[in-house]
């Protein structure tokens, strides 16, 4: 049973891995679209390149502080 649990383990880090990257690439389209907006918004023209990378920051540490919780390790008493 070893090998199978084995590929399981295997078989559901590639799911999850998939799931997180297309979870990604949606946080980073809407963050785009909400970054554009905000620059219209305040009569702002920023070019493309900035608007990327505008939300490219925000979506990656909106990613970075959603997973900062799970690596402290449990103290145990």
């Amino acid at each position: 049973m070893g090998i199978l649990d084995a590929f399981g383990s295997i078989a559901s880090a590639l799911v999850g891995g998939i799931v997180m990257l297309a979870f990604v690439i949606l946080s980073l389209f809407v963050t785009v679209f909400v970054v554009d907006v905000a620059a219209s918004i305040a009569g702002l023209n920023p070019d493309d390149g900035f608007v990327t990378l505008g939300a490219t920051i925000l979506a990656g540490s909106a990613i970075l502080a959603g997973g900062v919780g799970f690596a402290t390790p449990e103290v145990s008493p």
